[in-house]
């Protein structure tokens, strides 16, 4: 007899913060979430751009990935262990 043991793994909980006077509203993050998390304000920031805006924490993983194509730096992510 085969005994298959499915593994479970614990899912990370990520949380992002956006510097939002630095974001210029391009939406490669938005567009590179797998989890669709961020999404563009509705309020301008100082520089008069729709900046991105954290909005799903529930479904974020931690992946860094909108952090790796922010060409402003912006984007700061943190891993819950």
């Amino acid at each position: 007899m085969i005994k298959i043991v499915f593994m479970q793994t614990k899912v990370k909980k990520g949380i992002i913060e956006i510097d939002i006077e630095r974001c210029k509203g391009c939406k490669y993050c938005i567009l590179t979430c797998p989890k669709g998390c961020i999404e563009l304000s509705s309020n301008f920031n100082s520089s008069g751009y729709y900046p991105a805006q954290f909005s799903n924490s529930e479904k974020c993983i931690g992946c860094t990935m909108c952090a790796v194509v922010c060409p402003e730096i912006a984007i700061e992510v943190f891993v819950e262990e």
